[in-house]
Order: C-alpha cells, then sequence, then structure tokens
C-alpha cells in the first residue's frame, strides 16, 4: 500500500509539474509576441533558445517572423523579447554564444569585432528587421526596432550616419551589422 501512495505521489507531482511547463510555454509565447507586429502575431512561430544555441519551437508559424525571449542571457532586462526573420536565427545564436562567452559588454564587442574582421561574422538577411522589448517588466519594456542592411552605407542607401539630421539613420557602416535605425521607436 505505500508503494501505491508513494507511486500516485510521484505521478501526481509529475502531472503537476507537466501541467506548470506547459502553462509556462503558454506565458513564453504571450510574452515573447509582444514584440511581433500586431497584423503578423497571429501567423509568427515562437521558438525557446536552448543553451547549445539551438532552439525549440513552441508555436509554428505560418509566415516568416519568429519571436523569442532574451530575458535568460547576460546583461538583459528582466523582460528581453525580441522577434526577425527566420533566416536571421544562425546569426542570433552566433550572438547568443558572444554574449554567453564574454565577460562583460566590452568583451562581447571584441569578439563581434574579431569575426567582423575575419570574416566569420554571419550577416542578417538584407531588409529584415529586429524588433525588441527590453525592461523590468513588461509594462514598462521600450520597443526598439531596426532594419537590417549589411554593408550598406550612406552612399549606398541615401541615408546619413548620424542622428543628428532627424530621421532614418545608418548605423555600423559597411559592416554585417549595419542596420537602419528607426526614430522615436
Amino acid at each position: 500500500m505505500k508503494r501505491f501512495v508513494l507511486l500516485v505521489l510521484v505521478l501526481g507531482i509529475a502531472a503537476g509539474a507537466t501541467g506548470a511547463q506547459a502553462q509556462s510555454n503558454a506565458e513564453l509565447i504571450e510574452q515573447a509576441l509582444a514584440a511581433a507586429p500586431v497584423r503578423a502575431r497571429d501567423a509568427t512561430a515562437v521558438i525557446q533558445w536552448n543553451a547549445d544555441y539551438t532552439y525549440e519551437t513552441l508555436r509554428e508559424g505560418t509566415n516568416r517572423l519568429v519571436c523569442y525571449s532574451r530575458a535568460d542571457e547576460a546583461r538583459r532586462q528582466p523582460f528581453a523579447v525580441q522577434c526577425t526573420s527566420v533566416g536571421n536565427l544562425e546569426r542570433v545564436a552566433q550572438s547568443r554564444r558572444f554574449r554567453a562567452e564574454a565577460a562583460d559588454a566590452a568583451a562581447e564587442r571584441a569578439m563581434v569585432d574579431e569575426a567582423e574582421a575575419n570574416g566569420t561574422r554571419l550577416a542578417p538577411e538584407f531588409g529584415s528587421f529586429f524588433t525588441s522589448m527590453n525592461g523590468p517588466d513588461q509594462a514598462s519594456a521600450r520597443s526598439h526596432t531596426t532594419i537590417a542592411v549589411p554593408g550598406a552605407t550612406p552612399e549606398s542607401l541615401g541615408l546619413p550616419d548620424n542622428p543628428g539630421q532627424g530621421g532614418a539613420w545608418l548605423m555600423a557602416v559597411g559592416t554585417t551589422t549595419a542596420h537602419i535605425m528607426i526614430p522615436g521607436h
């Protein structure tokens, strides 16, 4: 009888853990989608990153957008989510590895610069966007959106390379990290 009660108790705990995990996934999906464009949200995939820079799909999508939490990364806000094109996931994995292996922001920047210099920095899809929300919690998180334009220069795009002129501007000119900054977003 004691074994039966113990078995029921263990099974009950396991069932409760499974239910808690499903709820956690549902919450993670809801949080990650907070950064998705409203019109694309219903068709956007959600993934969860693993420690080895691979990912599990929590929700399939029917468009090319994918969202995920970044709150597990070092030096991130407690609420940190991002969305981008599925074509950028290898670059995101590389960026996550740089962040995890770097002791601080300067070391991370040095790793990115070295990869850029030696040609191993993966480029994002030209014209794809990265949109993120970061803050102490979802209610106070701020949005930030950029458009990836690897290799772009002010001459090639006709955009200024500084924010002082008002409007969109180009950052990280001529690198794989080149992107259009969207002001006031």
